[in-house]
């Protein structure tokens, strides 16, 4: 499947979550709706889907848990946007879910498409213990240790001179730790080996950093209509990126690297990898 089959696929079963018309609370529904059917590439759900795949599941089957991803990814957004931590007031070309409802109402959507996104794995047809496995997966990447976690630490740290560890420590759970449950969740959803697993934890650690430097390098080079949202506001907040530590060039350097590795780790443990490896090639020259 392509990834516009795949995206269009995955966008359609989006848009059948949340409505809510005739309910007191059809504006908070609204309101995730705003943002969860905003457009975006759905790199993750699409991950759940074609690692299902290749793990040798079913992966119409895993669509909710695909969904479950793509809320999950949105939750961290909304929040991401707010003006208690970056108060963003553009994302993906469009204002931001507080601009539109307020803080209030873009809190909670936030804090119910998290809740959401488990019961979409939680109810659907897969077995119990896939079921189980997804949850659990997508749990510690939200949690302390993933989105959370690195959230907070990046707030913390504002100021500070960091370090490469330091850095690569909030973008493991800030970025890859989403990326790396999306692959996952795909080989559970499949019943897949723990093999399957480790290389599919391999391959998204090695994009998902990959992806962050390369958006650290976008808000230096591309423009505010090619990203959707302002550019430059990395350097204006004086936050530590990976441009501002090594430069154009290195950063460059270091997403051809690590890009290759991330096909490397897959091809130790699938064999039907054409459509991963282009993803990760499409992913180090994006320009949004």
């Amino acid at each position: 499947m392509t990834a516009e089959a795949y995206k269009q696929k995955i966008d359609e079963a989006l848009e059948a979550y949340f409505h809510a018309e005739g309910f007191p609370f059809a504006p908070l529904a609204e309101s995730m709706r705003y943002s969860l059917l905003a457009g975006g590439k759905r790199i993750r759900p699409m991950l759940v889907l074609e690692f299902c795949r290749i793990a040798g599941g079913d992966a119409e089957a895993a669509l909710p848990v695909a969904c479950a991803v793509e809320m999950l990814h949105t939750y961290s957004l909304i929040h991401d946007d707010l003006p208690c931590m970056d108060n963003d007031d553009l994302r993906r070309g469009r204002p931001t879910n507080h601009k539109v409802y307020g803080e209030c109402t873009a809190t909670l959507a936030g804090d119910c498409l998290q809740a959401e996104a488990f019961g979409a794995i939680l109810r659907s047809a897969l077995p119990a213990e896939r079921k189980a496995a997804c949850a659990e997966i997508l749990a510690g990447a939200a949690g302390i240790d993933g989105i959370c976690g690195g959230q907070y630490m990046d707030m913390a740290w504002e100021g500070r001179e960091l370090t490469h560890e330091q850095l690569n420590d909030i973008n493991n759970r800030k970025t890859s730790a989403l990326l790396i449950a999306a692959c996952q969740m795909g080989v559970a959803a499949a019943g897949g080996s723990d093999a399957m697993l480790d290389c599919a934890a391999r391959y998204a650690a090695a994009v998902g950093l990959a992806f962050q430097i390369r958006d650290d390098m976008l808000d230096v080079l591309s423009t505010e209509q090619e990203l959707g949202k302002p550019i430059g506001s990395d350097a204006q907040e004086k936050k530590n990126t990976f441009m501002a530590l090594y430069g154009e060039e290195k950063c460059a350097e270091m997403v051809t690297r690590l890009t290759e590795a991330a096909k490397e780790a897959l091809n130790e443990g699938f064999s039907d990898t054409d459509f991963l490896c282009a993803l990760a090639d499409s992913m180090a020259v994006r320009r949004s």
